[in-house]
Parts: C-alpha cells; sequence; structure tokens
C-alpha cells in the first residue's frame, strides 16, 4: 500500500513516488512555518527579528556602493532589452568586482558573503536591470556554485570554484521538451564507458538560463536504474560538465516576452564524454540535490522581486505627484490611493519576509524549505499585481516604450520593460501552482509521516502498534487545537501589534483543523484536490507573512527611529491579510470549485466550441 490513491495513472504514480524518493525526509532543525500550519506558533524562532551583524553589513555595504556605481556608470539596461546583449565589458566588469563568486569563499578566491549579501545585490540589481540580476542569479543560486558547495568533494571545489572567482559563468540544466515540473519524463542519458571510468551524455535540455555562453553546467541525466524492494527505479544523477567537451552543443538561443538579455538555450549532448568523478552528491542522487539547492537557491527572487516593486513604488509615488488631473493629482484621487496603500504596505510585507527568510538561510539551525518556498510564491505573486498596478497609474505612458518617451522629452520610467521582465518570476524556480503543491506537501509531512507506518505495516500486530501510537499522538493535538487557552507567552512587541499575534496564533489552530479535516474528508484523494490545498496553503502563507510582517514592524521601531512610522504598514497589511484569511475559510466551507471544474471539462471535451467562433483560428 501508498499514500497514493490506488485509482490514479501508473504513470502518475510513477512520478509521485520519484518525487517522494528524492524530498528531504527529515525536519533536523525547527521551521517556524511547519509548526504554524499545525497549530503551534513558536515565536522565540522569528522574535527578535533576526538581522545582519554589524560587521556584515558593513561588508555588504561595502560592496553595494561599488556594484552601484559600475551599473550606473557602464550598463544601459534599455539598450540590453533592444539589442538583446549583455556587453561583454558588462560581464567582465562584475566578474572584476567579484559579482560572479559573493558566496564563493575567500579561500577560493571569491567574496565569501553571506546569504543576506548575497540577496541585498541582486534586490539592487533587479531594480535597474532584470536581464542582468537573472545572468548573476543564474550562476550563483541555482549553478554550479551552489551545488558544489553543497554537495561538492574537496577535488571539485578546488577545480572548479576558483574558475567561477575568475569569472567562469555557470547554468543549471535539468528541463526538458517534455520533462518540465516531473523530472520522470527526462530522456536524457548518461552511459557509463565499458571500463566504468567515464559516461557519455545524450540528450537535449531546453530553457537552460545562461546556457549558451556558460562554461561550465550543472547537467540533470539518466543513468542505468537499479533494482529497490523489487522494482526498478529511475535514476537521476547530477554532472558537472565543461562546455568546451566535444559533443556539446548550443542548437538554440530562445527568445521570449522579455527580460530580452537573458542568453537562454536548447542545448543538445551527443556522446559527451564526462568523468565518474565530476558526479555531484552521488548516482541517482541528482533530484534530491537539485531539491535541496532550490531551499536556498529560490530565495533570490523574493529579493529580486522586492527590488522590482520598490523600484515601481518611487515611480508610482512620484507619478501619482505630478500628474494632475480635475484640478489635483491624481494620488488624491481615492482610486489612486488605493492602488498605492496596496502597494506600499506589500513591499514592505514583501522586504519583511525577504530579509527574514535569508538570515535564517545564515543560521545552520533552521530548515527553511517552507520558509523559502512561501517566500517566493508570496513575493512574485505581489511583485507582478504591484508592477501591473505601477502601468496602471502611469496610464498611457506605462504602456509606451522607454524609446519612444525619451524621443517626445518625457519621463521615460521603463515600466512597460518592467512588466515584461516581471512576469516569469512566476514561473522560474517553481510555477505558483508547483509552489503550492510542494508548500502542501511539505507542510502534510508530520501527518503523513505518523500515517504511513499504518498503510505499509504487513501484520495485524505492527498495525495495531501504528494506530494506537497515532491515536496517542492525535488524542492530545486535536483538542488542543479547540483551546482558547494561549500555548505561547506574546513576545514583548508594540501594543497596537499584540491583537495580531493573537489572531495568527488563534487562526494557525483554526488552519490546523481545516488540513486535518481535510485529511480525514479525502484521505488518499487530497493529494487530486488542489483547490482545497491550494486555499489551505494561501491561509498559511498569509499568517506567516503577518508573522514576518508584525516582528520587521517591531523590530524597526525600536531600532530605526526614520522608521517607526513603519507600524502603520504592519496594521494595514495585517488587516488586508485577515480579510483574505476569513475569505479563503468561507470558500473551503462552500466554493465553486465543482461548477467550475465541471465547466473546464466540458470545455476540454469542445461542448464549448462555440465560443470560440469568428475568431482568426491559427
Amino acid at each position: 500500500m501508498s499514500l497514493f490513491d490506488k485509482n490514479i495513472s501508473e504513470e502518475k504514480k510513477a512520478s509521485l513516488e520519484l518525487a517522494e524518493q528524492s524530498r528531504e525526509t527529515q525536519w533536523q532543525y525547527p521551521s517556524f512555518a511547519l509548526h504554524l500550519f499545525h497549530g503551534k506558533v513558536q515565536w522565540p524562532l522569528i522574535y527578535p527579528f533576526p538581522v545582519q551583524s554589524i560587521e556584515d553589513k558593513r561588508k555588504g555595504d561595502e560592496f553595494l556602493r561599488k556594484l552601484e556605481t559600475f551599473l550606473k556608470n557602464n550598463l544601459d539596461p534599455n539598450a540590453i532589452d533592444e539589442t538583446g546583449v549583455i556587453p561583454d565589458h558588462v560581464i567582465k566588469g562584475l566578474a572584476d568586482l567579484g559579482a560572479f563568486a559573493i558566496k564563493i569563499p575567500a579561500e577560493y578566491g571569491g567574496l565569501g558573503m553571506s546569504q543576506v549579501n548575497y540577496n541585498r545585490a541582486i534586490h539592487l540589481v533587479a531594480s535597474y536591470c532584470g536581464s542582468t540580476a537573472v545572468l548573476l542569479s543564474a550562476h550563483q543560486s541555482i549553478g554550479v556554485p551552489q551545488p558544489l558547495q553543497l554537495f561538492g568533494t574537496d577535488a571539485q571545489k578546488a577545480k572548479y570554484l576558483p574558475m567561477f572567482a575568475k569569472g567562469a559563468i555557470s547554468a543549471f540544466a535539468l528541463t526538458e521538451r517534455q520533462a518540465g515540473s516531473d523530472p520522470r519524463q527526462m530522456t536524457t542519458t548518461a552511459t557509463p564507458t565499458v571500463d566504468g571510468k567515464h559516461f557519455l551524455i545524450n540528450g537535449e535540455k531546453l530553457w537552460c538560463t545562461n546556457g549558451p555562453i556558460a562554461q561550465v553546467i550543472v547537467v540533470m541525466a539518466l543513468t542505468p536504474p537499479k533494482i529497490v524492494a523489487g522494482k526498478e527505479r529511475k535514476q537521476i544523477t547530477a554532472f558537472i560538465v565543461e562546455t568546451n567537451t566535444p559533443g556539446f552543443e548550443v542548437v538554440q538561443r530562445c527568445r521570449f516576452m522579455g527580460l530580452n538579455g537573458i542568453q537562454n538555450g536548447l542545448l543538445r549532448f551527443h556522446q559527451m564524454k564526462v568523468p565518474r568523478e565530476n558526479i555531484i552528491l552521488g548516482e541517482g542522487e541528482g533530484l534530491k540535490l537539485a531539491l535541496t539547492t532550490l531551499n536556498t537557491g529560490r530565495l533570490t527572487l523574493p529579493a529580486a522581486a522586492t527590488g522590482i516593486s520598490k523600484w515601481c513604488l518611487r515611480v508610482a509615488r512620484q507619478w501619482a505627484l505630478e500628474r494632475k488631473q480635475w484640478g489635483a493629482s491624481i494620488g488624491e484621487h481615492e482610486s489612486i490611493a488605493l492602488k498605492l496603500g496596496y502597494m506600499t504596505s506589500h513591499t514592505f510585507a514583501m522586504d519583511a519576509i525577504s530579509w527574514l527568510t535569508c538570515t535564517m538561510a545564515d543560521d545552520k539551525n533552521r530548515d527553511i524549505r517552507l520558509e523559502a518556498a512561501i517566500a517566493k510564491y508570496f513575493c512574485t505573486h505581489h511583485s507582478w499585481h504591484i508592477v501591473d498596478e505601477t502601468l496602471q497609474i502611469r496610464g498611457g505612458s506605462g504602456y509606451e516604450r522607454q524609446a519612444s518617451l525619451k524621443a517626445r522629452g518625457v519621463r521615460d520610467w521603463p515600466v512597460e520593460r518592467v512588466l515584461r521582465d516581471t512576469r516569469i518570476n512566476l514561473i522560474i524556480e517553481g510555477t505558483t501552482e508547483i509552489m503550492h503543491l510542494f508548500i502542501a506537501r511539505e507542510a502534510l509531512d508530520p501527518h503523513l509521516s505518523r500515517l504511513e507506518p499504518l498503510l505499509t505495516a504487513t501484520t495485524s500486530a505492527d498495525r495495531i502498534k501504528c494506530i494506537i501510537r497515532a491515536c496517542g499522538y492525535y488524542l492530545i493535538w486535536y483538542p488542543k487545537l479547540w483551546l482558547s487557552v494561549r500555548g505561547t507567552v506574546l513576545p514583548a512587541v508594540d501594543d497596537r501589534i499584540k491583537p495580531y499575534l493573537t489572531y495568527i496564533e488563534r487562526n494557525s489552530r483554526r488552519a490546523a483543523r481545516a488540513m486535518f479535516h481535510a485529511m480525514l474528508r479525502y484521505q488518499k484523494k487530497l493529494e487530486a484536490r488542489q483547490a482545497v490545498l491550494n486555499r489551505l496553503v494561501d491561509i498559511g502563507t498569509e499568517l506567516f507573512v503577518m508573522s514576518a510582517v508584525c516582528m520587521y514592524a517591531d523590530h524597526l521601531m525600536k531600532h530605526d527611529q526614520e522608521k517607526a512610522n513603519s507600524i502603520l504598514l504592519a496594521e494595514l497589511y495585517c488587516r488586508t491579510a485577515q480579510e483574505r484569511i476569513e475569505a479563503l475559510f468561507h470558500r473551503q466551507r462552500g466554493c465553486l470549485d465543482r461548477d467550475n471544474i465541471a465547466v473546464a471539462q466540458k470545455l476540454l471535451a469542445q461542448e464549448y466550441a462555440w465560443l470560440e467562433s469568428d475568431i482568426v483560428k491559427s
């Protein structure tokens, strides 16, 4: 027996089993978000709000000053958008600054900076040029340096990390034409040579950012399957590949809606000979490497999204003051003011969780897989809406290209470019839909870990023992979710914030009950009830962000007098989040899922083909 519904197809079951085998199974360190999903708010994990040390901030400040000066003097993001090329002198200048080796230890020639300072750098670059931010991030967040530092051998580190410190560019090759979010569909193979000392890689990889210009790439490939528990199991293995090796080919540079300056392509490998010692982590451990790398790797997206949102906030504020309509600046009109309020409070929320999560990443005693996924999902979602609202506030000038605005001699903020560049953030490094599923799976893990032995027990005696253990836990845990007595001591925060902390605690228990009830109701079919899971994830996300916002505002009020008015932003965000949470709970009770799905099925069955009439069909 398994945790999967017996009615699902064998192909889907195999894909889910592969994902299960590759995910991290242990919670070695505490996770604030995990406890939150289970009705227990562990305030000491985020209070006081964690911050950089003075020395670490000083190092970051110094590097950011150099980086900003270089960007302003050498890089024209609008020219990159028009030409589709980041000039060689820009790439070399960034390399000379150490921008391709921000987190690489000094012993290998890198800057040896923290995750916080790395995120600050991406935050800065993203606010100026999306293509350049992607160049740096694809190289360092998921490219070779990150998995190498996590899992590389001493020999691998000694060989490759100094190359990156000198400016070599890397990439990460996983996706294929038919293998996106489902890596089981992968077809690229790595076949061992007769002597077993090398592998021959054959296949193609699609949408590999930096791939066309990279010197070194992590390539995921199928190695010979193994028999595990009597069943054949696919083996996905990660290889370090040098692109000057015979058999490597850039087939095509892909072009997109935005980010015109990125080098992203279709790569082909034909009998490409790679030494066995270039395997990272181990045979069959490639997908586990990818998932673990993404835990910290995807943290750059919240930082980038926040930088973009701050740029938008600045543009919207200035334009709302300058633009006059009906005798007043447009910012004085309620419709625009409401947009500005949303943008300001949610940019503040993004700032809070960006710095909270990357500080957690620097603390090696935290498990951040849930926090990182929530931050990626939340920040990319709201950043897109903030950019969209900025374009709306700018009106026709927002839709007009920068070069055209400049030619007319008017304010030439490139909002249109930023909109195009930003949309991809809801897709890369885990789509919004995949983030929902990932967060739901990790949030449910403690329940599944307790129930799986019951499902896999082979004897009646073992099954009875599992039932007794599970009942012993749930007979204590579940009643506590209904008690109004607080289980923790509230942090010593400003009195205006305390009511929101109480709300978070109460609704953490409420969400935990809803998640448990959903498990009991749907059992093995819960995996397919994505609308139910999505709403539970959204509730947990809002509670997590509210927690971060409250702690961040309290910290700023106590330590930065200039930012003491952040309490107003915290209150606005929390009240907005409360409205969304109540609506989500309401939709769980009486939602339109069934009607929407019925219509979708009829659409797919071509029963609404008549709605597609009177168009030019392509």
